[in-house]
């Protein structure tokens, strides 16, 4: 349907892509894959007009194209679901997903009863339970991403690209995704799908293509995608595809043995509740342990780590940090009291300032602790040595301390993410969801830096991720959360080398 020929495009200093060619067949989910900064982004805003080729054509249907424009593509058929949500916050869910196709009758006026019943169907096809009329303001990502979907649909496109679609989605929202694209994949639709998840590629692609540092690496049949029965035939192994990303072998195994002070306990939880939030969780968290916390999206992991932090008060429990009683008011005292940080889930709009340089991100933790007792403003000669530490310490990629955090990949963003609260010399670290949105060699840096966080110096880590596999290969128990509260416990995993595989036949029977 549409093919890259020798396509390159380069920017000042970087040569995004060098002679990539790649095809979009009608009827097939074609997966790209590779670590940020590989150009996958760069091939897709040169597919859908938003960048110009420096060399190379486009051949959409057998006709050589330039698309001018974004609009231009889209009148062409190509339709994209972007991985920044892409919303427009006070206008309504119909207003977002009929926003270039509005129905109109006499005068120009827009008729919104045909408007809410075409973006019901949209709506519906994709699982969004919203009313049309709703501003989308004060919705979830999630619910954010559907209307992205929906409105992606609407257009009835030819070719569809999606951008790390289900990064805000929860397993159930992504499954009906999934479902809703191999439909349309078997009604002739070209579909794009851009993961850093490989058991989602594997599971949901027909053919998958690396591209690494620019350069097309190769592509492999996945025959299993359709037929799970031909697997055996033309088996793809994840480890073969992360060795082609990176250009050299991944173990995913367990990092090691981790040591805790079990006789030292920093963190005790004794049946804390918030309505409609958590229900009686209880938990111990030691010394240089890393304790896992896994679940499903709104099974209360979050929702008790924003109660630890001070964030949102508890209804009734008991919190104890070092073995004495506490009582939670804000983060600050979190942080400054009791030497606990929280790496939020959502980097971007909660965890770091993406508008400021690596330096204040890195900082502003400590700013009460480097301020000028005379001018009572902050020594910069001491911020800008607690950012340089953090950047070598961590191993940050950035041209320097004053790059704006936006313009990091987001292996590196959640690095600053998590150094902030190094900086801040915190003992007891809540991490959730320390991966989402990173690739895969990024993902295994971020897993060594969490395991010697706890190995090498000690820290306790409540550790929050939805990604069983990540779990198992990080922590010493994990504790199962479901409908609120801690229904199950998997000790001695990283003794006793328990692979994924048993892992999850363990926990099985605590989600049926």
């Amino acid at each position: 349907m549409l093919k890259l020929r020798h396509i390159s495009k380069s920017f000042p200093g970087v040569r995004a892509l060098d002679d990539v060619s790649l095809e979009f067949r009608a009827g097939e989910i074609h997966g790209l894959i590779g670590e940020n900064g590989a150009g996958k982004s760069t091939a897709i805003k040169i597919i859908t007009g938003i960048y110009q080729p420096d060399r190379g054509e486009i051949v959409l249907e057998g006709e050589p194209v330039r698309f001018a424009d974004f609009r231009d593509s889209q009148r062409r058929g190509i339709g994209i679901v972007h991985q920044e949500l892409q919303v427009i916050p006070d206008a309504s869910v119909a207003e977002n997903i009929m926003i270039d196709k509005l129905v109109t009758r006499g005068a120009g006026r827009v008729d919104w009863d045909v408007t809410f019943r075409v973006a019901r169907e949209h709506m519906a096809r994709v699982g969004l339970d919203a009313p049309p009329d709703r501003l989308v303001r004060g919705l979830s990502a999630a619910q954010k991403q559907l209307i992205q979907i929906a409105k992606a649909l609407s257009a009835k496109a030819k070719l569809l690209l999606l951008d790390e679609p289900t990064s805000s989605l929860t397993e159930h929202e992504a499954r009906r995704l999934f479902a809703l694209l191999r439909e349309l994949r078997d009604q002739g639709t070209a579909i794009g799908f851009v993961s850093h998840k490989l058991d989602e590629v594997l599971a949901l692609c027909d053919r998958i293509s690396v591209l690494r540092d620019g350069k097309f690496v190769g592509s492999r049949e996945n025959l299993s995608a359709r037929d799970p029965a031909a697997s055996g035939s033309n088996p793809i192994r994840p480890a073969e595809l992360v060795s082609m990303m990176l250009g050299r072998e991944c173990n995913d195994d367990h990092l090691g043995q981790l040591s805790p002070d079990w006789n030292t306990e920093v963190l005790r939880v004794e049946n804390v509740v918030r309505l409609g939030k958590v229900e009686g969780v209880s938990l111990v968290l030691h010394r240089g342990e890393i304790l896992g916390c896994y679940g499903l999206v709104g099974s209360g992991r979050t929702e008790l780590a924003r109660i630890l932090i001070g964030e949102d008060r508890m209804d009734s429990g008991r919190i104890t940090i070092r073995g004495e009683p506490v009582t939670i008011r804000s983060v600050g005292e979190s942080l400054y009291r009791h030497r606990m940080g929280y790496v939020s889930e959502n980097r971007k709009e909660e965890g770091l300032l993406l508008e400021d340089p690596v330096r204040t991100n890195l900082a502003v933790a400590v700013w009460p602790r480097i301020r000028r007792a005379i001018a009572r403003c902050i020594n910069a000669d001491r911020e800008r040595a607690v950012a340089a530490d953090q950047v070598n310490a961590l191993q940050i990629r950035t041209p320097g301390i004053e790059q704006r955090v936006r313009h990091l990949s987001g292996g590196n963003q959640q690095k600053v993410s998590i150094g902030k609260w190094l900086a801040a010399d915190c003992d007891i670290l809540i991490i959730d969801e320390p991966t989402v949105g990173v690739d895969v060699g990024a993902k295994q840096q971020i897993h060594e830096l969490i395991w010697n966080l706890a190995a090498r110096q000690g820290k306790s880590i409540l550790l929050i991720s939805s990604d069983l596999p990540e779990l198992v290969r990080l922590v010493n128990r994990l504790l199962v959360f479901r409908q609120r509260r801690i229904v199950g416990e998997v000790r001695d995993i990283d003794t006793k080398k328990k692979s994924y595989a048993e892992v999850s036949r363990e926990i099985a029977p605590l989600f049926e």
